[in-house]
């Protein structure tokens, strides 16, 4: 009678480990490419502020080097990892969870890292929060090995090193859970709720302490009124389409990169590129967020947001199509963030009497939308851009744009950025 309740709580126990770990792992990638950025530009902090600080050719050769040299650390890793005897050097972490396995391998996931230091400190245009998040399941994998419980309990316990990663690069728990329940599992597992509830709690217990208690997207002055669902239904439409031409051009881009064989010159040539286009808009360094919150403090008119979203959208295909190891997760929510405050200032322009109301209105519904087109991942969306801006009272016209940016992606058939949990489980 006691024993399966003392399982239980064991259980609980290693998931608040797993969550502390995953919290850790997080600040401590975050720290880590703070210190590429200073080596390779003399500044620390936000990637867009040190481009700007440098001159146009400074910045060009700083992407160079660092896509020189992250290809040049995947290829001598992945060689050092086919010589590893622990884990399937290719197995990623959504793909082991939905096979319901642990055996990350070490020496992939050291290469991965390493590799993404070099990308993220030096200007890619990709997200730092994918490495991040697939540190936090090496830990949890690390831990599922290491404790001595059941086979489905060690994937619980990887399952919260995930959640947990997630929850704390975006400040948001409760998405860190429905990213692993709908995008990772795709399904309701009910023993894994209680313990990925609780490595949430801890990481985000642990993010508020160490870092910042405020929403990962602040926004000053007045309070934002919810669209109308009008708006938001024919928003959800544009920001569907978007999200589909965003999977397109992402698909293209690595098509077009695979054609060369050599991964230093393959990730030196997206970071030439990447370069070349820092050189006219700074901007485009790093994940995006600094400029997406500039957006939702609705500090950019609609013609030099034009010019950075596009500026951005193909230097982020660049950066992700040439192999740097690096998310699109938060460069989707700019996407969405610019495109809907344009949107909204073109609509006050064409049709004064429409009602778009705040471009922030349509800058935060378009986040979620966004995302929820690239992701396939409508749930998870709704809650992380409400947690990350604390608009809670935009929730019905979210939904609502969420729900058809989703249908309006999948009717066209694209692939979503993390496949599909259901196909994956076949």
């Amino acid at each position: 009678m006691f024993k399966p309740a003392f399982q239980t709580v064991r259980l609980w126990l290693w998931a608040a480990v797993a969550g502390a770990l995953g919290a850790v792992s997080t600040i401590g990638f975050r720290w880590l490419t703070q210190q590429v950025e200073w080596v390779a530009t003399g500044h620390k902090g936000g990637l867009v502020e040190a481009a700007m600080a440098l001159p146009a050719w400074h910045r060009a050769l700083v992407c160079a080097v660092g896509g020189l040299l992250a290809g040049t650390v995947l290829a001598l890793g992945s060689r050092w990892a086919a010589k590893g005897k622990r884990g399937d050097r290719n197995l990623d972490y959504i793909e082991a969870t939905r096979a319901g396995r642990v055996d990350l391998n070490d020496r992939t996931t050291l290469t991965r890292t390493v590799s993404a230091l070099f990308s993220i400190g030096t200007g890619a245009s990709i997200g730092r929060e994918g490495p991040m998040v697939q540190l936090a399941a090496w830990v949890g994998s690390w831990l599922a090995r290491w404790v001595a419980v059941s086979p489905e309990q060690r994937n619980i316990i990887m399952v919260c090193g995930i959640a947990s990663g997630i929850g704390s690069a975006y400040h948001a728990p409760i998405a860190g859970v429905v990213f692993v329940l709908e995008l990772a599992l795709g399904f309701l597992a009910t023993n894994t709720v209680a313990p990925v509830l609780i490595a949430c709690s801890t990481a985000a217990a642990l993010i508020y302490w160490l870092i910042d208690p405020a929403p990962l997207y602040v926004i000053s002055g007045k309070a934002i009124a919810p669209a109308g669902l009008g708006v938001a239904l024919l928003s959800g439409i544009v920001f569907g389409g978007i999200g589909w031409l965003w999977l397109r051009l992402l698909d293209k881009s690595r098509e077009l990169f695979s054609r060369v064989s050599s991964m230093p010159l393959r990730l030196g040539l997206g970071g030439v590129l990447v370069g070349l286009i820092s050189a006219a808009v700074p901007e485009v360094w790093g994940n995006g967020y600094s400029v997406a919150s500039q957006v939702l403090q609705g500090q950019h008119v609609w013609q030099w947001l034009a010019v950075i979203l596009a500026a951005k959208v193909v230097a982020t295909a660049l950066s992700s199509g040439s192999g740097a190891i690096g998310g699109v997760f938060t460069p989707s929510l700019f996407v969405g963030a610019a495109a809907g405050s344009m949107l909204a200032q073109l609509a006050a322009m064409w049709m004064p009497m429409a009602g778009s109301g705040d471009p922030r209105t349509l800058a935060v519904v378009g986040m979620a939308a966004v995302l929820a087109a690239v992701t396939h991942a409508p749930l998870m969306s709704i809650v992380m851009v409400l947690e990350m801006t604390d608009q809670f009272q935009l929730t019905v016209p979210i939904m609502l744009a969420c729900g058809v940016a989703h249908a309006t992606s999948t009717q066209f058939g694209a692939k979503p950025i993390y496949g599909n949990p259901i196909e994956g489980r076949k």
